[in-house]
């Protein structure tokens, strides 16, 4: 385990203590005095490992079809903040190529021997609600 992955698991255990209400107050003190030295140590240059995996999440938002507008609003004004480009359409694929699998997934499921009676009811379901079938 290197000493990066070492230390986000200590800082999340450090939150979990700081949030359980089992623990004492003096412990909560202690855990959030030693967070704030682990978070001031990695806080101050950010991997672009994490970058990426944070502008990931907001492309993502601007795909799913869960998600509010006002929350893609704001994933958007995030992304053009941080100079990030084009990322309308390549997510827009991979999204596509996802659902494209996931129909697929559900229309084997239907042919499959070893799946129950429920399943392939809750696949055949699926897939008529997304006009697949």
């Amino acid at each position: 385990m290197s000493s990066t992955q070492h230390e986000a698991n200590v800082a999340r255990g450090l939150k979990a203590a700081i949030n359980n209400p089992r623990v004492s107050d003096e412990a909560k003190e202690s855990a959030q005095q030693r967070l704030d030295n682990i978070e001031g140590a990695t806080t101050e240059q950010p991997t672009t490992e994490h970058e990426n995996r944070v502008m990931g999440g907001y492309k993502a938002t601007l795909s799913n079809p869960n998600t509010s507008d006002s929350a893609k609003q704001h994933a958007r004004e995030i992304l053009d903040a941080a100079s990030v480009e084009d990322y309308s359409g390549s997510n827009q694929a991979e999204f596509d190529e996802h659902q494209t699998r996931v129909l697929a997934g559900y229309k084997a499921a239907l042919n499959n021997p070893r799946v129950s009676a429920e399943a392939k009811k809750h696949a055949e379901t699926y897939l008529k609600e997304q006009g697949a079938l």
